[in-house]
This record gives C-alpha cells, structure tokens and sequence, in this order.
C-alpha cells in the first residue's frame, strides 16, 4: 500500500506513470520538453531583446531559463530569494547537511515535466515517508485517544479498511475514477475531455464535504470524520473539506498523492541550479551563458513596486531601487494578489474579468515546524512490544502531521513535528518557533509517554507560516465551489490572440494560474505555457513536429462554462 485510504485503481511500479497534463488542458508538456526540436524559436531580429520575468520562483527561472535558450534576454525581478515557495533552510550551528523544507517536499512521479528538469540538473531523489508509504517503516495514528500502530493499511482496525472502501466507491460511483484514470494513463484526450466536461458542469457548484455526504458509500457521519482525519496519501484532508471536489479530483484522477518522492539536499536546489546552468543548446548567447551570467552581479533584480502600461502596449515596471525599465513583454509569475497590494498596479494591465479572477483567488494556509535530532532514534526498538518506538503520525491533536526524515542509522536527522492547513495553521500563527516547539512536544508526549524527544534534540527550531509572508499570503490556490470560471480565465490567459491589442504582452504563470495548484508541477507548465504566449508575441513559432500548448489550444481548451 503507498496510501493511508487507496485510490480505486492500484497501479503497479512497472506500468508507466500518469502524466499530470489535466483533466483540464490534456496536453503532454514533457514530450513538449523532450522533443529534439526544442520549444520554439524567434526571428532572429527579437534575439536580445529583453523581457520582464516578475518573480524567481520555480515558474518564474524555468520561463526565463527557456527564453534565454531562445535567444531573449530575460531580466528576472524577485523580492525575497531565488525559489519562491521551493525553499529549503539548514539548522543554525548543526550539520549542512540537515535541511528543512518550508515548501514544497514531496513530488509524484506524474510531474512528469517537473522531473525533467530535475534530471537535467542532476538531482537525486528518492522515496518520502508518507504514512503507510514503502519507505516509512511504520505509522500511528492517533484519533480521539485511541493509538494505532501499522505498518500496513491490513494493520489497522477494520474502520480504516471501511473508509478505504468508502473513497474509492465514492470515487467510482460520482466520478467516474477507473474510466477517468484508464484515460490518462492512455493519453485518450478525447475520452478524458468527455468525462470532463460532463463532471465539470456537473460539480462545479460542490464542495469536498458535499461529494463526500452524497455518496451512499459514505452515509456514516464516523466514516467521513475519520477520512477527515485521516485521508488518502500524505494524510488529513478535512481542511480541505470547503474547497471544490474538482480540485480533489485532479489530485486523485492524476495520482498527485501517490508514490512521492523527496529530492536529496533539498527542493530549492533546482531553481538555483538552473539560475547557475549553462545550456548546451542555446541561440543567440554565445556557450557558456546562463541567467546568473544575464544579471549584474549574478543576482536577480530587487522587488517590483509598480507596474503600467505605456504607449506602444509596451509594459514599464518600477522596482524597489527605484529603476524604471520598459519591455515589449513581461511574465508575471509572483503570488498573484502582490498585484492587489505590494505592487502599484494600473487596470489596462489586464480585462477587467481577469482581475475579477485574481481578487477572487482562494489560498491554503499552512504552516510547518522541523527539529534537528542528534540520529533516527524513532527506528529504535520498544523493549515490550518489539515495535518502533515512534511513527509518522496521524492524528487530531495540535500537531496533525508528523514525519520523520533521515539520512542513515548513524546520522543526524530531522523531525517535521507538525505540518497543517488552514484553520489548523492559523492556530499556531500568534506563537514564536520554541511556543510551537513545545506545544508539539506535549502533544506527542501524550501518544509516545515513553520516548523523550527533547533529548534528542540538537539546535533550534525552524519553522514557517506561508499566510504571514510578506510575499505570498498563503501557501497555495485552492479553487472555492463556483470558482471554475475564474481559474480558467487565468490558465487561458496566455493564449492572446483574442485579447484587444492594449491587453496583450503581459503573461501570468506560476502555481496560482495552474489547474494543480500546491504541485510544482503546475509552476512547470504555466511556465511553458508563457514562454509559448511571449515567443508567439515576438511573431515567433514552433517547429511543426513539436506544437506548442498555444498551437493545439482549440483542440484541448478547457471546457468554457456559461457565464448566464
């Protein structure tokens, strides 16, 4: 078993992964990116020309990275760090190679697009310790008092084995889930545009909660409350509960929450190694140029304070140094309600249901909180029972989720105490890391009375909450029920050819514009999906062989609602 409450279809390491190109725009980015022919070119008479790249995430250098090999000069803006919501912390005085990661710490392997990039710069990865994971050695979970120890799902009580059940009848019976992953696994755009379309017109209105109470296979209040809890994959997802069951449902349909894996050193790497790569097939730069060699000083601009247009529908952007630069096309991959508050904004920059899009965007709070302990004492043995003296956790206390991470028997290792979502992380946002700390320490006090953490423990917490900073306000989008409309507006938004001319020349990408938002695969493909729009913009094109998102659009568009 790979999950806590399995899928309805089990696939096996041998079959091919999904690829998480939809359900809604089914296009494969990673053939895109593999394809001999490369994304696309532009007259020669643009190389050097340079465009705006507001924000160093990972959407934001891998758009810049691909433009760059196509001969532009990206000039990349960035208020914080290179990363963005990839960012990965050591310890103060402890051992480099004990790391934190505050964001993103896990992938599928259906980040197909994502993956490649990680291969191109030499990353490792290997398994993460989900709950009931291959590479968790055991798991306990924790509700209403009551301790359960297991190193499968068939080691549970029958209960949990129920509501394993209960998903993915639930799944199969109100969305249609064999037929839907067959597809997918199949690339049946056709077939999966079908379903789709049927499903998206069906539940747009719906909430997680409200799927969950429709379905007979879940008419037990306890079933739904323990799968709250409890979940399917990396654990809980009750705080998930008033979001749309179309945001779960590409989740489960492209196996988002299955078979994760961690990348070795931490996540943060692979946008500062692509920032320092020099590509070995590049246009217009001579061999041996990368985006840090572009900047001054080989780092990126400071934060964007303004942002307007300007005659010839040229896009001029102020930054925090007070330098004002003028471009004939800019990306803007930045958390997008820094356009409603940091940055001075002026309504030509987009139509007017665009911006309606962006203020109606939902955000997932979430905050996390590691230790640096002195080895992986949890592997050690209890003397009565023969069993692990402590888990990966599950449970309703203060702490939700804790996961145990380490690098050898006989190395330091790192404790994510707690890691939580919404109303659950708002909880702790008044308190400093050390009030976390302990806290979180009674907490799992009271399910391990005979194992002393604290003693273990050697330096100081780190810890983050995404809604308190400065730059994001929240830790990812998460559509509300109705709010279909909006996110396709702004996944669209980079195919412009229908847009007046004065609303032209500005592209949005990043994890707020993708369908999968909270998955860096979805940085990945809005990233593509720009540096298409910008190429097309420059009266570019791609090679026949190898269409471009923007090329097949008519074909794959996602399904356009009635709006009366």
């Amino acid at each position: 078993m790979t999950s806590t409450v399995p899928n309805a279809v089990q696939h096996t390491d041998a079959q091919p992964p999904i690829t998480m190109f939809g359900p809604d725009f089914p296009y494969a980015y990673d053939d895109f990116l593999a394809h001999p022919a490369g994304l696309g070119q532009v007259p020669a008479t643009e190389h050097g020309t340079e465009v705006a790249v507001i924000g160093g995430g990972l959407s934001g250098i891998v758009a810049a990275y691909e433009l760059m090999k196509m001969g532009l000069k990206p000039v990349v803006y960035e208020a914080d760090r290179i990363g963005g919501r990839l960012r990965t912390v050591g310890f103060d005085g402890c051992d480099p190679s004990l790391t934190a990661e505050m964001g993103a710490m896990r992938f599928p392997p259906s980040s197909t697009a994502l993956q490649r990039y990680i291969d191109l710069v030499g990353l490792e990865t290997r398994p993460f310790p989900n709950p009931l994971s291959p590479a968790t050695p055991s798991t306990v979970v924790d509700l209403k008092g009551e301790t359960h120890y297991a190193e499968t799902l068939a080691d549970l009580p029958q209960v949990y084995r129920d509501v394993a059940d209960a998903w993915a009848r639930c799944l199969e019976e109100g969305a249609d889930f064999s037929d839907m992953n067959r597809a997918m696994r199949e690339r049946d755009v056709p077939r999966i545009r079908e379903i789709w379309s049927r499903l998206v017109e069906k539940l747009d209105n719906q909430t997680f909660y409200g799927f969950l109470c429709d379905s007979p296979a879940f008419k037990s209040f306890r079933h739904r409350e323990i799968f709250g809890q409890v979940g399917f994959g990396t654990g809980g997802w009750d705080t998930d509960f008033p979001n749309s069951i179309l945001e779960i449902l590409r989740v489960v349909y492209t196996e988002a929450d299955d078979h994760h894996r961690g990348i070795v050193g931490g996540s943060q790497q692979l946008p500062l190694r692509l920032w320092e790569r020099e590509p070995e097939k590049i246009v217009h730069w001579p061999y041996g140029t990368s985006l840090a060699a572009l900047h001054e000083g080989g780092e990126p601009r400071p934060a964007v304070t303004r942002l307007h247009r300007t005659a010839g529908n040229r896009i001029t952007v102020t930054d925090a140094h007070g330098d004002i630069r003028t471009y004939q096309a800019a990306i803007f991959t930045a958390q997008s309600w820094m356009l409603l508050s940091k940055i001075a904004c002026d309504d030509a920059l987009f139509p007017i249901d665009h911006w309606t899009a962006i203020e109606r965007t939902h955000y997932m709070e979430s905050s996390k909180l590691f230790v640096p302990v002195d080895r992986p004492f949890w592997l050690d043995k209890d003397e009565d029972t023969g069993r692990d003296v402590m888990s990966m956790t599950l449970t309703d206390r203060m702490t939700r989720g804790t996961y145990l991470l380490d690098d050898g028997p006989d190395r330091p290792a790192v404790i994510c105490l707690s890691y939580t979502w919404c109303d659950d992380s708002l909880k702790w946002l008044p308190l400093s890391a050390n009030e976390r700390m302990e806290v979180m320490l009674k907490s799992l006090g009271e399910i391990y009375p005979k194992v002393d953490i604290r003693k273990h423990i050697i330096g100081n917490p780190v810890t983050v909450s995404w809604e308190n900073e400065p730059y994001f306000m929240g830790a990812f989008k998460a559509n509300l029920p109705g709010h279909y409309r909006y996110q396709r507006r702004l996944f669209t938004h980079f195919v412009q050819d229908r847009l007046p001319e004065d609303k032209r020349g500005i592209f949005l990408a990043g994890d707020d514009i993708s369908w999968t938002a909270g998955w860096a695969e979805g940085a990945v493909q809005t990233a593509l999906n720009a540096v298409w729009g910008v190429m097309h913009h420059f009266g570019g094109t791609t090679d026949p062989s190898n269409p471009g998102p923007g090329d097949v659009y008519d074909e794959i568009a996602p399904v356009e609602l009635p709006e009366d």
